[in-house]
């Protein structure tokens, strides 16, 4: 039997960031901060990350890939379109429950005088979701004859709403209020509004 691997110092620097961006959610991260959880010296980070910036952007790019992969894999096990929105809207806001820290990056409240190039960075994983449920509620369409009450896009649009809705009270409320509470409840009375003539 192998021994469970280590994290790299790499993984190890980013779960500190999330944690402080978790247990403090009022304070700005500074590198000082990030080296004394970690238990290195400011030199030493800079040696895995160039910049705060580059933290933040890997941060990112690990929620973009753990989701997304997901949503693919759960695309891929179901076919109907009604299904697929419930699932996808059900992954999204359960990683950002079980993620905290970076559910404050990705609604940009974690980036408060950061560069705005950072900013835009994080809203590029809602633009990529929102392309994904338009993508769904489009197949749905075309597969299987289910019409959107309005146009996929404005379908898409308020879908996300619900979501982005859902994320930014979790982190207003210091994470006290779970994006997934109630979901199913939630879920029907927006499903509702979703499709012509279709049990959601």
């Amino acid at each position: 039997m192998t021994e469970k691997q280590q994290p790299s110092r790499r993984e190890v620097i980013l779960q500190a960031l999330a944690g402080l961006l978790e247990t403090d959610p009022g304070a700005r991260i500074t590198t000082a901060s990030i080296a004394r959880s970690v238990g290195v010296t400011e030199a030493a980070l800079y040696r895995h990350f160039p910049s705060k910036r580059k933290m933040f952007e890997a941060l990112i790019e690990f929620a973009e890939d753990a989701v997304f992969s997901r949503c693919q894999a759960l695309l891929q096990e179901q076919d109907d379109a009604r299904h697929r929105l419930r699932l996808l809207a059900h992954l999204v806001l359960a990683f950002a429950e079980r993620n905290p820290g970076l559910c404050r990056v990705l609604t940009g409240d974690a980036l408060m005088g950061e560069d705005e190039a950072l900013r835009r960075r994080a809203s590029q994983f809602f633009e990529r979701l929102e392309t994904q449920v338009r993508q769904v509620i489009k197949e749905g369409e075309i597969r299987q004859g289910l019409r959107p009450r309005t146009s996929p896009a404005r379908t898409a649009d308020w879908l996300m709403v619900f979501l982005e809705g859902r994320l930014q009270r979790f982190v207003r409320s210091s994470f006290e209020r779970p994006p997934t509470a109630e979901f199913e409840e939630s879920w029907g009375l927006l499903a509702e509004g979703l499709w012509v003539n279709a049990n959601c």
